[in-house]
């Protein structure tokens, strides 16, 4: 037997609207300032061409589902309330039972016969109206096995030339209304994928197994159209990896006038820039690039031994292009400068700002980069022990970064990406550290420079053997405060002529020289110490740990990066 569904309180139709949930809803720990006024941002509401969105948060509860054996997590259906006249549900929420009630989903209005004569839309000719009511219904799973609540899960069969959004869930066997959803003209749409997990239930009989995932776009990116609608999607026997029958919303309004003007992106930052803090033992702190230039970073250009130097604002270094090799910077040939240069200089350190688009343009990305003229050798982690590399892991020119995600509807801090190392991970607001206001907490490690969301110990190898190469995470005295020591370098929604970004931006090669470790003895040296339990062959001990501890090439800038342009990597 699977599970087992409740029935709320309030989940006959008739009372749907009447009884809001009472589940307690994260909020950030202080309210929203008044933002300065431009164009669609924080309105509430987003043109996406011929549909108009809001994005709605109160939600009536429909009803639950307990998995009656295993560790799998409770889940919760939900509808939602509240929507204004003239819009339309386009399909219902799923969460977790464990964590506070955090999600929305957007309802829809069509537009197309009000538009605005000069708004720019992209990609529609089409007459028929955007939004239209469904054929009628499939049933996609019900679960009547406790005589104490059933659950039943529709897919909206949408008319020829519209797609479905998400699904309905009611507790009678009857089909939903066909008032409940409306589907979305082909056109105004975007291929989704499934995302994380929320539920999965694997099980010997195939009737019995039922998998839950939150949906986001299949292509996401700074110049991609797709606007997730936050409703879920789910299958008895589908991969994640199939295509879904289900879309997500396009955004059709090329102006993008919901993202924030350059006075809104200030406010923004000084609102919420985190305070990254490094570790109390760190060597090697950050430094603005100016000051690397002006103490003494070096570039090589290939078939010439000795390097030049570079102005403050690295206007001799080769611009554009891409890495093909034959550019590298370095440290000074002194010991004595490099040293110094290795250290870093806190004090004129200074977060490096992209402002791009995300989810279609409903949500501003503000993506923060931290340059460190050096990054530290690792410390290895096997069990109780721990060993301290002497150049493992050394490189010059270490560029971190991490980027918070916030909803253009509100202004609202919905989200953080950590850059940690061997990936990286997105965290709901409601799981940050805050330090003032609604400033959140960012942690770098230890030597490497990797951010993270809280204090503590973070082991990039096998994390359930405890062999790895160490992420140590404190506060010190050593911190940056991002709300202050910050300078935007692209925005390039904006356009041209608002800001000219820095010359050293353009610079697409490599911020270090390659380096190439012998680290098979040193290796050998650890195993001898580690427990007999423990003690792999060297073969197996070479594929736990990440390929840092074997090489080195020099680091790129932050325009190279996959996640400029795209999305984040997780």
């Amino acid at each position: 037997m699977l599970g087992w569904w409740e029935c709320c309180g309030s989940c006959d139709d008739s009372l749907y609207e009447d009884f809001p949930v009472e589940k307690t809803r994260f909020s950030l720990p202080s309210p929203l300032p008044q933002w300065p006024q431009g164009q669609g941002f924080a309105t509430g509401k987003i043109c996406l061409g011929e549909i108009e969105v809001i994005k709605i948060t109160k939600f009536s509860e429909i009803c639950s589902c307990d998995p009656l054996r295993g560790k799998e997590k409770g889940v919760t259906f939900y509808r939602p309330v509240e929507i204004p006249d003239g819009y339309f549900c386009l399909g219902h929420y799923c969460q977790q039972n464990d964590v506070q009630l955090r999600g929305y989903v957007l309802v829809a209005k069509d537009i197309s016969t009000t538009k605005h004569q000069g708004d720019q839309i992209q990609g529609s000719t089409s007459d028929s109206p955007a939004l239209v009511k469904p054929l009628n219904y499939s049933l996609i799973w019900s679960d009547d096995s406790r005589n104490n609540g059933q659950g039943y899960i529709w897919l909206p069969n949408a008319p020829a030339g519209y797609k479905p959004m998400g699904f309905v869930v009611t507790i009678e066997s009857d089909e939903p209304d066909l008032e409940e959803v409306r589907c979305v003209r082909v056109d105004l749409t975007e291929s989704c994928e499934a995302g994380d997990v929320i539920f999965d239930i694997n099980s010997l009989l195939s009737k019995d197994e039922f998998q839950i995932w939150n949906t986001r776009p299949s292509e996401r990116g700074m110049f991609c159209k797709g606007v997730p609608v936050g409703t879920f999607f789910c299958s008895r026997n589908q991969s994640s990896k199939d295509e879904l029958n289900i879309a997500c919303l396009k955004n059709l309004d090329s102006s993008l006038h919901a993202m924030p003007n350059l006075d809104q992106v200030h406010a923004l930052i000084k609102h919420y820039g985190p305070t990254v803090f490094f570790h109390p033992d760190e060597d090697y702190l950050p430094s603005s690039v100016s000051w690397f230039f002006e103490n003494g970073a070096l570039l090589y250009i290939e078939g010439r031994d000795k390097g030049l130097d570079i102005d403050s604002k690295g206007s001799n270094l080769p611009g554009g292009g891409w890495n093909d090799g034959k550019f590298w910077l370095d440290l000074p040939d002194d010991d004595k400068n490099s040293d110094n240069l290795k250290c870093g200089n806190i004090e004129s350190a200074e977060l490096y700002v992209h402002i791009k688009s995300a989810s279609g343009g409903t949500f501003t990305d503000i993506a923060m980069w931290i340059f460190c003229p050096f990054n530290g050798p690792a410390t290895l982690k096997a069990g109780i022990l721990n060993y301290s590399f002497k150049r493992i892991g050394q490189h010059v020119g270490d560029w971190e970064h991490f980027t918070l995600r916030l909803s253009n509807f509100t202004g609202e801090l919905w989200s953080a990406y950590f850059s940690e190392h061997s990936g990286g991970e997105w965290l709901d607001a409601s799981e940050l550290e805050f330090i003032e206001g609604n400033k959140p907490i960012v942690y770098s490690s230890k030597s490497g420079h990797a951010s993270f969301p809280h204090p503590g110990c973070y082991i990039q190898g096998s994390t359930k053997l405890g062999i790895g190469v160490r992420n140590d995470c404190a506060k010190s005295k050593y911190f940056l405060d991002s709300s202050t020591k910050y300078q935007i370098i692209a925005a390039e929604y904006l356009g041209d002529g608002i800001f000219t970004e820095p010359h050293w931006l353009q610079y697409m090669r490599e911020w270090g020289p390659t380096i190439v470790y012998n680290s098979l003895s040193e290796l050998e040296k650890i195993i001898r110490h580690l427990p007999i339990f423990i003690r792999f062959s060297v073969e197996n001990i070479i594929e736990i740990f990440p390929t840092e501890l074997y090489g080195e090439e020099g680091p790129t800038g932050p325009k190279e990066k996959d996640n400029w342009v795209g999305d984040e990597r997780c």
